[in-house]
Parts: structure tokens; sequence; C-alpha cells
């Protein structure tokens, strides 16, 4: 019963944090998603974490690998912030957006902590779940 106790009050105590997180996560994924429709890599590159940029080495890289394989992302309509995650230590948000021409995209953002603040640490594409009638 301790230890019921316990735990209980680490995740209570930690709730009000992910709640904080959350909403400097989603500020930098949607500040993100912005500046790839205004078509301003400079500033998208911003959000990128250390090790993107080093796997990347400059903008106009990591704009080109967006626009060639996250066509959803560069041209992206509308988001929908779903659930952000503990994943063995990692915080992985997972957002919901309608491209350009309408169609719907499951994403997760691998999302990490630096000394500027939450950056963006790579993206997944999901499938989509099956929607029955």
């Amino acid at each position: 019963m301790r230890l019921f106790a316990w735990v209980l009050g680490l995740w209570m105590a930690a709730m009000p944090v992910l709640a904080q997180d959350a909403g400097a996560i989603e500020d930098v994924i949607g500040s993100q998603l912005e500046a790839f429709n205004d078509r301003d890599v400079e500033t998208a590159w911003t959000f990128a974490s250390p090790n993107i940029k080093r796997l990347f080495g400059s903008s106009e890289n990591f704009g080109s690998m967006v626009q060639q394989g996250y066509p959803m992302v560069w041209d992206n309509a509308e988001v929908r912030f779903l659930e952000l995650r503990d994943v063995r230590g990692n915080l992985w948000q997972k957002i919901m957006l309608r491209d350009a021409q309408g169609n719907l995209h499951m994403l997760d953002y691998q999302m990490v902590e630096t000394a500027d603040g939450w950056q963006i640490n790579g993206v997944q594409l999901l499938p989509m779940p099956d929607v029955g009638a």
C-alpha cells in the first residue's frame, strides 16, 4: 500500500510538469509547421535538435529532406495535437495533420529538452487507424 501511495504521489507531482511541457512542445511543433508553410526554412531549422542539425548539416539540406520526404509537413493545412507520451524516457507528441490536398496523416514527433528549450529530434509517419462504419 505504501508503494502504491508513493507511485501515485510521484505521478501526481509529475502531471503539472507534463502539462507545462505539452504546451511548450505544441508551440514548437506548431511554429515549425507554420515556418514550413511560409517557406521559412531558416526558422524551421531553429526548432530542430542538435542531433538533427548534425545529421543534415544545413538548413537547405533539412528543408530539401522535409519537402521530399514529408510533403504533408511541408504543405500542411491543419494540425491536431493528440497524446504526449513518455516512451522509455523520451517524450513523443502524436499529431494528426491535414495536408494541403485535404488528406489526413498521423505523425509522431520525438522531443528533447535542450538549453534552448524543447526541440524536435525526429518525426515518424504512422499508419492511420482504421475507421469502421
